[in-house]
């Protein structure tokens, strides 16, 4: 049973990250890449799973199935995801960082109303609030994208990853009490935001996510369908590492 640890690991007994234990515990070929998740929200979970001490690591293991079988190829899986992260960045990155961040939720906002038919004006509230949190910022990232227009297609392809990437590192590098604890909000979060729209009837919770992955998983009589978690590695892996089974 690998234990979870950080960077990319050649098979379980050296050890595993966050998307390589996904790979092992939905039956896949060894990967910190699996066709499992969708690819955005696989990169946030390696970066998290890597900037996170390895004190902390361990409490990142309850989320891991939470993401078997969570993809798609809607575009505002992408854009949700950079939000998410921006949008958890923002108050707490280095002022540089803080920059790119408003941005970041200004240009995501902007893409989701393209896609969704809304008017591109018309923020959500958490984005509302994250951009009253630091006004010098948001009034620079204002001033900075009067009149830019970003593409959907262009978003996806280098923005939202570039975003993911910037909000993570910044988060872990920021001068707060507890930077281990907001990475895995983030994480947390990203997934809830997913799950949002590839389910939106099933009002999941990255908690509720989990208990019904591995209740579909272990059902009694029931095939695994693809992408769903190994009922036998999802108990070794709650015996080794003290997650609820």
């Amino acid at each position: 049973m690998p234990m979870l640890s950080r960077g990319k690991h050649r098979n379980p007994s050296k050890g595993a990250c966050f998307m390589e234990f996904a790979s092992y515990l939905a039956g896949e070929r060894w990967s910190d890449h699996p066709s499992c998740t969708h690819p955005l929200l696989a990169g946030l979970a390696r970066l998290v799973n890597d900037h996170t001490s390895d004190a902390a690591r361990p409490r990142l293991a309850e989320l891991i199935p939470s993401v078997i079988g969570l993809t798609g190829d809607d575009p505002c899986l992408d854009a949700r995801i950079a939000l998410c992260s921006a949008r958890a960045a923002l108050p707490v990155v280095a002022h540089e960082r803080q920059l790119a961040m408003a941005v970041s939720i200004l240009s995501a906002e902007h893409v989701l109303a393209e896609l969704e038919g809304r008017s591109a004006g018309d923020l959500d509230e958490r984005s509302r609030q994250a951009l009253a949190q630091v006004p010098d910022a948001a009034r620079w990232a204002y001033t900075f994208g009067r009149g830019v227009r970003v593409s959907p297609k262009g978003f996806r392809r280098y923005a939202a990853p570039n975003t993911v990437q910037l909000a993570v590192r910044g988060i872990a590098q920021a001068c707060v009490p507890d930077p281990d604890r907001l990475l895995r909000d983030l994480l947390a979060d990203a997934i809830d935001d997913c799950w949002a729209l590839l389910r939106p009837a099933a009002g999941f919770d990255a908690g509720t996510a989990v208990d019904s992955a591995v209740e579909s998983a272990t059902r009694a009589g029931a095939e695994p369908a693809p992408a769903a978690i190994d009922p036998a590695r999802w108990a070794d892996a709650c015996r080794l590492t003290g997650m609820s089974a």
